[in-house]
């Protein structure tokens, strides 16, 4: 019995021990073959989108004998705007986005100058001669007489309620970028609405005057700039008559000291 068993465990060992050919590794394959029972049905589910479970609401309603609405896609939710703790946290940033886009818009909306008060050639059949600026408040225009029944139309901003004045007067002297000297009476009122302006401001892109002055008379009124153009139009100044920095200067060049200045 020992006998075979040494016989047996020999016989093993030289089965293992045998070297196995290098060539072994390179040999091609034989194909793996599959049943045809097994390989249509793996083929088709290839082919095949998984079924979507029906949503609870929807198994309610087939339990309860309820029609059922078709399935519509969801919307997206994007998580860029998502904040902790809300379902729907990006349609308040909408919303802000919204708001903060409308403000501007609206801010640029009321700054825009009415393209009527833009400076052109209209006819004029007045009483008044040539180089003449006639001023009418209630309309808010300024001319500038011109020959052959022309005239040169800008519009202007002009006294507010209780500073409205007319009259006749001349240009007596004319100023590039003047300084600005409030009046007392403007500095007191001023302060006592809370608002408090120097006694003096020299001339810029900042000070109120603008670019150019035509100074009336002997009075405190004169035809200047602004560093506001979209208060054209309006009665909005102290009684000044205000124009757009670009029309100032134009009327400045083509206006001398001496001219007449009427004023309705």
């Amino acid at each position: 019995m020992k006998h075979f068993l040494l016989l047996g465990a020999l016989a093993l060992t030289a089965g293992v021990a045998v070297p196995a050919s290098a060539n072994d590794r390179y040999a091609q394959r034989p194909p793996v073959l599959v049943s045809p029972d097994l390989a249509a049905p793996w083929v088709m589910q290839l082919g095949q989108r998984p079924e979507q479970r029906p949503s609870r609401q929807a198994r309610e309603a087939i339990a309860t004998g309820m029609p059922v609405q078709p399935y519509t896609a969801e919307p997206r939710f994007d998580r860029r705007y998502a904040q902790p703790g809300t379902r729907k946290a990006n349609q308040p940033r909408v919303q802000e986005r919204t708001a903060a886009t409308a403000a501007p818009a609206k801010q640029q909306a009321k700054r825009r100058i009415d393209p009527a008060y833009l400076p052109q050639e209209v006819d004029y059949d007045g009483p008044h001669k040539a180089g003449t600026i006639v001023i009418d408040t209630q309309q808010n225009f300024l001319y500038l007489v011109e020959d052959g029944g022309k005239a040169r139309r800008y519009g202007v901003g002009t006294g507010k309620p209780g500073f409205e004045w007319a009259g006749s007067h001349k240009v007596t002297r004319k100023r590039e970028w003047p300084d600005w000297r409030p009046p007392a009476e403007m500095i007191a009122r001023e302060r006592a609405r809370g608002r408090v302006l120097p006694s003096h401001m020299e001339g810029g892109p900042n000070n109120p005057l603008g670019a150019r002055a035509l100074y009336l008379g002997s009075t405190l009124y004169r035809i200047h700039g602004t560093n506001q153009p979209w208060t054209i139009g309006r009665a909005v100044s102290s009684g000044c008559i205000r124009m757009r920095n670009e029309d100032v200067i134009e009327l400045y060049e083509r206006v001398k000291v001496g001219a007449t200045v009427v004023v309705s």
